[in-house]
């Protein structure tokens, strides 16, 4: 059963999220692909790979609804953008664009 947020996101913007003990992902589906919007993982659980089983598992429902491609997006402002993404590109984004405060990356499925 999805949490009061997950329930929340899916009744108010049609988001999707993958949530455990150690944190969550959200993404949903645009005409692009699937957009990763928000990664939390608590600290403890941080660098043991948790982001990228989380990945994983989007990945794979976003290849069974037919999405060729992973987008996500990094505020470089926001606290911990460095390490997001180093994340992000160590697990295959590649950059998209930059605007403003905004970096976009992309991932082919």
């Amino acid at each position: 059963m999805k949490s009061l947020y997950g329930q929340y996101i899916k009744e108010q913007n049609n988001k999707e999220i993958i949530e455990d003990e150690r944190g969550f992902a959200t993404y949903f589906f645009t005409p692009d692909g699937c957009l990763v919007e928000d990664i939390f993982v608590v600290k403890e659980y941080r660098s043991k790979g948790v982001a990228k089983e989380m990945l994983d598992k989007i990945s794979i429902i976003a290849k069974e609804n037919g999405c060729k491609k992973m987008i996500g997006t990094v505020v470089p402002t926001c606290k911990g953008s460095t390490h997001s993404l180093q994340a992000a590109l160590s697990y295959g984004f590649k950059l998209d664009s930059c605007r403003q405060n905004l970096i976009c990356y992309i991932k082919e499925l």
